[in-house]
């Protein structure tokens, strides 16, 4: 902890983060850095772009660690609460389409004008937003003290859980290996073969899984596998569908062609909208479903959203005289998108109730961390395959033959395929039922010890409580 917080400070120190990386980017652009790079040549070039990427990660970070402390503290209430089901999730969900909403209706008009530092100041802007609820305390957590058993003080403001660390030393261990892994694996795939980082890919994800299973309770690891499988068996094309619509009519001669004011804020828009109702349809109707039937629904149909895709590509639409324009926005902006949060709401919730007690915040990021991971190999594959497909997405001799096949395959049959049996690895529990027992698996007792021996402290044990916190959190 520092000060006394395990949260606060290191969200903080995020916020920061986020903020330089945004203020370079910023300092980037009116310095005439671009021009520069490009009279200096390609070296030239390659560095700035590195500095770029740095930058804008620099920004993710700090939506992704606030994310995740937020996760862990919502995964906190949802075991604390089991009868709540997914509606905490349904209302983080119903607010994160509602600001996706807001950002889309002005990020496709500025990027087709090109008023890319006007996103900039926008994004500078909302970085620092989470700054002063952050400072105020607004994150409910225990104040921390040296006089707690198995505490151990680094310096001034600094203490180290020594207990808790080594009560919990393999998970910790595994899941810092599992934050390291994605930016290896990104490393790995720009500056070396495609082969060799799908190499290095599957080697890290089966060392993941074996140490999963020796380090978690069977409950845990089955669940986990069942996120694995479903995840990779979803090898995305999506970069090739973006690079279709969009293409120019000299790339794609009498395609869709749609502009990015259409193809990012039109239909972002309508998806937005979509999303939001979507959240008020699982709430209403699928979050009293088993966690079984539900999943394996909105795998159907989600594979069935792909069909719209394929009716476009195949040019069947302009045949019977449906445009480009409204089958698009009717099918993918409507149709997948609705499908797409009915997905993520459930997978959400197993996320949240797979996070054991003590270690909400680390675990959620380890079952996240695997979710994205996967969705990056998935994302890696799908690169290998457009490219082994011989597809040419861009320039004047573009060649998309081989998209239809692709779609078929890769967002049709194998999610189906690889996903639905994966998804009785889940325990078929209600939503609003505990996914794992943990004291049944033998983990709380022999896991928890210092965690419990902290949270259930008093004034006498030299601990000192937040006075923000509801009753059942103290």
């Amino acid at each position: 902890p520092i000060r006394g917080y395990n949260k606060k400070y290191f969200a903080l120190y995020s916020i920061l983060i986020g903020l330089l990386g945004c203020s370079v980017l910023l300092g980037l652009y009116h310095s005439g850095a671009t021009e520069m790079a490009v009279i200096q040549g390609e070296d030239a070039s390659q560095r700035l772009a590195d500095i770029i990427v740095i930058c804008f990660t620099a920004v993710v970070y700090e939506a992704a660690a606030l994310d995740i402390l937020g996760e862990g503290k919502y995964a906190e209430l949802m075991r604390n609460h089991p009868e709540s089901g997914s509606s905490i999730i349904s209302f983080k969900f119903g607010w994160a389409r509602l600001g996706s909403l807001v950002t889309t209706i002005f990020v496709g008009p500025l990027s087709d004008a090109g008023y890319f530092h006007v996103l900039f100041w926008i994004t500078l802007v909302l970085s620092l937003m989470p700054f002063y609820p952050t400072l105020a305390g607004w994150i409910p957590e225990r104040l921390r003290t040296f006089q707690e058993p198995g505490m151990v003080k680094l310096c001034k403001g600094c203490l180290y859980d020594q207990g808790s660390f080594q009560e919990k030393k393999m998970p910790f261990i595994v899941i810092t290996l599992c934050g390291l892994s994605a930016p290896l694996l990104a490393a790995v795939t720009t500056y070396a073969d495609l082969a060799i980082g799908l190499v290095s890919a599957a080697v890290l994800l089966i060392t993941f899984l074996v140490a999963t299973y020796y380090i978690f309770p069977r409950t845990f690891f089955r669940v986990f596998l069942s996120i694995v499988i479903g995840y990779m068996g979803s090898v995305s094309v999506g970069s090739a569908l973006g690079y279709y619509y969009t293409a120019s009519e000299e790339c794609v001669p009498n395609g869709p062609n749609f502009s990015y004011t259409y193809y990012v804020t039109v239909t972002g828009i309508v998806g937005s909208v979509v999303n939001f109702s979507a959240v008020i349809l699982y709430q209403n109707f699928l979050s009293n479903w088993r966690f079984r039937p539900v999943l394996i629904v909105t795998i159907v149909i989600g594979s069935l959203a792909s069909i719209v895709d394929l009716i476009i590509i195949m040019r069947w639409n302009v045949a019977i005289g449906i445009p480009d324009l409204v089958l698009f926005l009717l099918g993918n902006a409507v149709f997948e998108n609705c499908v797409m949060t009915l997905q993520a709401i459930p997978f959400s919730a197993i996320f949240a109730k797979m996070a054991p007690p003590g270690m909400e915040s680390a675990v959620f990021a380890y079952t996240v961390g695997i979710a994205n991971f996967c969705g990056m190999v998935s994302s890696i594959l799908g690169s290998g395959v457009i490219q082994w497909s011989g597809m040419v997405t861009v320039g004047d001799t573009c060649d998309f033959k081989a998209l239809p096949t692709l779609i078929v395959i890769f967002r049709m049959m194998v999610p189906m395929l690889v996903g639905i049996p994966a998804i009785f690895l889940v325990p078929n529990v209600l939503q609003t039922e505990y996914l794992i027992d943990w004291e049944e698996e033998g983990w709380s007792q022999a896991n928890s010890d210092v965690v419990q021996s902290s949270e259930h402290g008093n004034e006498e044990d030299g601990l000192k409580e937040d006075s923000r916190l509801e009753p059942h959190l103290l």
